[in-house]
């Protein structure tokens, strides 16, 4: 698939995987109910920002959604200290911390 071409089948199936209606990823997304409708139907092309904020909004990456990776997971995280000030600071923390302190935490974790 060409770079920066939306995959509908994904956009779809990530939509379907959050449980959400087409109108509600619509809202999340920012945008009007026939834009979103326009892409997963194929009959028009997002800007590679609007791909940007489908990832963000589906909890996936630009790259699944264009088909250019087959993983789903996000490649990265926005993370503001004035909308998420407890995620920032264990972040903080965990950069802040020694190699076995890291461990350590990811270990503890890995029981969740």
């Amino acid at each position: 698939m060409a770079k920066n071409i939306l995959d509908k089948q994904r956009l779809i199936l990530c939509r379907k995987k959050l449980n959400i209606t087409k109108q509600e990823a619509a809202k999340r997304m920012q945008m009007s109910q026939p834009a979103y409708l326009r892409y997963e139907s194929g009959d028009r092309i997002p800007s590679i920002h609007i791909i940007q904020t489908m990832a963000s909004v589906l909890g996936t990456s630009v790259e699944y959604l264009t088909g250019e990776s087959d993983h789903e997971l996000p490649t990265s995280y926005l993370v503001e200290v004035t909308s998420d000030p407890e995620l920032f600071y264990l972040i903080d923390i965990y950069k802040k911390a020694t190699l076995e302190d890291q461990n350590r935490f990811l270990e503890y974790m890995k029981g969740f």
